[in-house]
């Protein structure tokens, strides 16, 4: 999901707030933010709100499912009466998370199988059928999913592709498309799903370490 310049400022406040960093080296970016603690090196997803429920992500899938697998998360709630800030171990973001994991499961095992049904009959009804596929014919399938070099690097004839070489591009297409269109837009997290949890309205830095230690020595 695109951030705006409220969220992005209240993020790097809380940070600041809670005496997180970050670190966009060794292939790291993407992680809004750590917290050094005991030797581990702990990965945090920020999110804030003004409405109660929480924004996520644009085009949820799987990639997401596994990145936030072990992740962190701290919340910070900016509502017209009051702020507070509330933090949520993998455990307990876990329900939620399944919850969309489960709902999403279906559609991409059809992107699976459904791109396995397709044969050469019915790659001839989309593309018509010849001895040699150009270059602009594959990119008429794939468009901009593939860089020109890996256009060029498929081609397995001399000037071109296979009708092989062409069913697979095909199918790699039909695969991307019903994955395209089975990841969820946006999905929020119900104001509810916090319900419970402790607000942290004060020694943040000290709060969070002590809830994060806990969680450790849960696991145990």
């Amino acid at each position: 999901m695109v951030k705006n310049f409220q969220d992005d400022d209240r993020e790097e406040a809380m940070i600041a707030l809670f005496d997180l960093y970050k670190d966009e080296t060794e292939g790291r970016s993407g992680i809004d933010a750590f917290l050094k603690l005991d030797g581990k090196t702990i990965p945090f997803e920020l999110k804030t709100t003004s409405q109660g429920s929480v924004t996520t992500v644009r085009d949820f899938g799987p990639d997401y499912i596994l990145k936030w697998k072990n992740k962190h998360w701290l919340i910070g709630f900016f509502l017209k009466d009051k702020k507070y800030y509330k933090y949520g171990s993998p455990s307990m973001m876990e329900k939620w998370i399944k919850s969309k994991e489960e709902y999403i499961a279906p559609d991409f095992k059809l992107a699976k199988l459904v791109p396995a049904k397709i044969n050469l009959e019915y790659m001839y009804q989309i593309i018509g059928k010849k001895d040699v596929y150009t270059y602009d014919d594959a990119k008429a399938i794939q468009k901009m999913q593939y860089k020109k070099e890996q256009y060029l690097k498929l081609q397995d004839l001399e000037h071109g592709y296979s009708s092989k070489r062409m069913l697979e591009i095909i199918k790699d297409r039909a695969e991307y498309l019903i994955e395209r269109g089975s990841t969820l837009n946006n999905p929020h997290i119900p104001f509810t799903y916090f319900d419970g949890w402790e607000e942290i309205t004060q020694n943040h830095v000290e709060r969070l370490r002590v809830m994060v230690r806990e969680y450790f020595k849960e696991q145990k």
